[in-house]
């Protein structure tokens, strides 16, 4: 993908892409289906952040959404999600799985997480289950009032989703408390527990993303580059990456035990979350 500028974007369908002032802007652009994500969607977003992170001339990313949610989660349609349409019969069982959310859910959130520049997510509505490893894969995360985020994965016989940072940004008791609820956390309780660096009102979301991205993006890069460096260094020392690939070993024996019973990778009414995807 080329880089992009002011005068000319690079738009695919379901993500949209513009530079300003040494800011790459990545919006996820499925607003009538909450941002729900399939497997193409994913695609479509690490090679803008590739390009993004590849661009001399963008020196901070901010990740944004169109529509009235930042994402609803995993795009829960069989007919759109590649996923829900598995079969362990196939030539390689239960393996052909593993190997796809490797790629696409754990993996690319660790990559994105390790870009080389400042990353920001800007949140408003609904941030549900891997809306979560959209938002927890960046630097900075800014909500809008109205953002509120969850985990409900217990409620498909799965321990939460892919890229599991729960104990990092609740505290290992909340963690359990929200994945053993499925509760909503609001953003400003998000605030308070440090997992939500800033809360505005929902019609200054984006000029206040923009602010910040633009405001950091006046720094030396190379200093930004060492900096986040740092942090995620200490991060990965006291055990994080370890632990979110043996947690996804863990994961990946719920799609098993899933699959045993109903022959699909979650025990879910699939009718009832499409509805609640509608909402």
């Amino acid at each position: 993908m080329n880089d992009t500028n002011n005068d000319r974007n690079h738009d695919i369908d379901d993500v949209l892409t513009r530079t300003e002032d040494g800011v790459g802007v990545v919006t996820l652009n499925r607003p009538e289906l909450a941002n729900a994500q399939d497997l193409v969607l994913l695609r479509h977003l690490d090679e803008c952040l590739t390009a993004m992170a590849e661009n001399s001339e963008v020196k901070v990313i901010l990740l944004n959404a169109n529509g009235k949610h930042f994402s609803a989660g995993h795009d829960m349609n069989p007919k759109r999600d590649e996923l829900l349409r598995f079969h362990p019969e196939g030539p390689h069982g239960l393996a052909d799985l593993y190997a796809i959310e490797r790629e696409v859910y754990i993996g690319f959130c660790q990559k994105w997480r390790n870009i080389p520049k400042p990353t920001i997510a800007a949140v408003q509505g609904a941030c549900i289950a891997a809306g979560l490893m959209l938002a927890w894969p960046c630097d900075l995360i800014i909500a809008s009032d109205t953002a509120y985020f969850s985990d409900p994965v217990v409620n498909m016989g799965i321990g939460g989703v892919e890229y599991h940072c729960h104990a990092w940004e609740f505290g290992h008791r909340k963690a359990k408390e929200l994945l053993f609820t499925s509760d909503r956390l609001s953003a400003e309780e998000a605030r308070q527990l440090g997992m939500v660096n800033r809360v505005v009102p929902a019609d200054q979301l984006q000029k206040e993303a923009l602010e910040l991205a633009k405001k950091v993006a006046t720094k030396p890069a190379f200093g930004l580059q060492m900096a986040k460096r740092a942090v995620n260094q200490a991060m990965d020392i006291g055990g994080q990456e370890a632990a979110q690939k043996a947690i996804f070993d863990i994961h990946s024996v719920g799609h098993g035990h899933a699959l045993s019973i109903s022959g699909i990778p979650v025990l879910v009414d699939l009718e009832a979350m499409k509805e609640s995807n509608r909402q």
